[in-house]
């Protein structure tokens, strides 16, 4: 079992930054995937970045530019700098790990409001 703890959420104007923190209780060294989904009311959770097998990245094309997904294997965390943040940013983001299709965990979730 793996818990994902998140930080870093909060408040912030267009054109502002966050950087996202997603702690791992165990080694997310042999993680298949890792990365960060969004989602606001109504809609389906989608997948803003992400690390898979390998240590390739994938981003959503809506932050692509603006968001950078890094890890710290010795601290088991990901990290989400967001910059340039637009209204259409804001949603509940969450973190998730996964080991395989079947065993994928999920934080809590962060919530990131951006204000115009």
């Amino acid at each position: 079992q793996v818990q994902l703890v998140e930080s870093g959420g909060g408040l912030v104007q267009a054109g502002g930054s966050l950087r996202l923190s997603c702690t791992a209780s165990g080694s997310i060294f042999s993680m298949a995937g890792m990365g960060w989904y969004r989602q606001t009311p109504g809609k389906q959770r989608e997948l803003v970045a992400g690390f898979t097998s390998g240590s390739r990245t994938n981003y959503a094309d809506s932050v692509r530019g603006r968001f950078t997904i890094s890890r710290d294997n010795a601290k088991n965390t990901v990290y989400l700098q967001m910059n340039s943040l637009k209204p259409e940013d804001t949603a509940v983001y969450y973190c998730y790990a996964a080991r395989g299709p079947r065993e994928v965990y999920w934080g809590q979730g962060t919530q990131v409001t951006v204000s115009s």
